[in-house]
């Protein structure tokens, strides 16, 4: 810690200091400004709820702020960089540093410094904290502001494992509720037991699927068993969960880390054809919070020149960046999701293509 200190000089303080400081406040006035205009848009739905003040900020708020954070962040990050490393550059605070004998690789250093604790607090929301606050704001979201979309998902076909396959014409998000389930178990080519239910209920107490109105044939070579259970229930554990059959695109932010790779696991068996969704979103946790040290290499390479116009060229050039680095990632995002382009390029272009454009600025930088 001694080490770390004594490496850490006054001007190193002083712009960790002004970069997160400027990342807090402006990130603070976005967030606040997108929660008025959010409110204003949901407040029908809101009251509509009938949750009260404390509900609705407990079950939408708390997850929806995280959100808007999380998704702010790499603009804001380039932004905060841009706007104070702008301002030294136009009152002539750079130029001493680096006349002092300070090489530019060295200024470099304390953004670093910013952009690793930026980086960091960024990856721990991704893998541990956003998926259970998504979860609260999709909830809250597909209860109330999306009760008129479309709930039910129809003529599931799902594979649960090498032996085992379900139907289930329609199943309702909103209530769990199946119709019309099948299962077929084989043993090889050879049918070996098939179940027929005309509904099937998650029961999240026991978590255990209910059958109602069922039958059970089982097969054993040329001897076969009928057992029927009309207008009865019963209990059976399958290898699946409502989120299976979900008719909502946002359920694969609510996964956690642990369920996300568990869930990929299964879609290999499965071949429900959601398998970009989920590895996009995995690899987006992971790659996505390297965006703080790309933008603030582009962001520190383009500002710290004075230049005619001040502080606003330079502001008015890194807001375009940082925008056209939001709308790469949304394109990149399409095309693996929609088009086939795997995962992995998808989500790792826009970081290899803006940190080029950030090496070729740093090299145009003044030394």
């Amino acid at each position: 810690m001694n080490f770390i200190t004594s490496r850490i000089k006054i001007i190193d303080r002083y712009i960790i200091g002004k970069y997160l400081g400027t990342f807090i406040y402006t990130l603070a006035i976005f967030v606040i400004i997108i929660i008025v205009f959010d409110l204003s848009e949901k407040l029908d739905d809101f009251l509509k709820s009938g949750l009260g003040f404390w509900g609705v900020l407990s079950k939408y708020y708390a997850g929806s702020i995280p959100f808007y954070i999380n998704m702010l962040s790499p603009l804001i990050n380039f932004i905060a960089v841009i706007f104070f490393t702008a301002k030294m550059a136009d009152q002539t605070e750079i130029v001493p540093i680096l006349s002092g004998g300070v090489s530019f690789n060295r200024f470099l250093w304390p953004y670093f410094i910013s952009a690793t604790i930026i980086f960091s607090a960024n990856l721990v929301s991704n893998l541990y904290i956003l998926p259970y606050t998504n979860t609260l704001k999709n909830s809250f979201e597909n209860n109330f502001v999306k009760r008129n979309d479309p709930s039910t998902k129809s003529n599931i076909h799902m594979k649960l494992d090498n032996k085992t396959y379900i139907y289930i014409q329609s199943f309702d998000n909103k209530t769990n509720y199946g119709y019309r389930f099948s299962l077929d178990n084989f043993d090889g080519d050879v049918l070996t037991k098939k179940i027929i239910a005309d509904n099937i209920k998650w029961d999240s107490t026991k978590r255990k699927w209910q059958l109602s109105n069922y039958s059970i044939r089982k097969i054993d070579g040329l001897k076969e068993t009928m057992i029927y259970g009309n207008g009865k229930l019963k209990d059976t554990i399958l290898d699946m969960r409502p989120d299976d059959f979900s008719a909502y695109d946002n359920v694969v932010q609510n996964l956690s880390t642990h369920e996300l790779a568990e869930k990929i696991r299964k879609e290999k068996i499965r071949g429900t054809g959601i398998m970009n969704d989920l590895m996009f979103e995995q690899y987006k946790r992971y790659i996505h919070p390297l965006s703080a040290f790309v933008l603030t290499l582009i962001g520190v390479a383009l500002s710290s020149r004075k230049v005619r116009g001040g502080v606003g060229v330079s502001l008015g050039i890194g807001i375009f960046i940082s925008f056209a680095y939001i709308v790469f990632n949304q394109f990149t995002q399409m095309f693996s999701t929609k088009g086939g382009l795997p995962p992995f390029i998808a989500v790792l272009s826009p970081t290899i293509v803006f940190g080029l454009l950030g090496f070729y600025l740093l090299k145009r930088a003044p030394k």
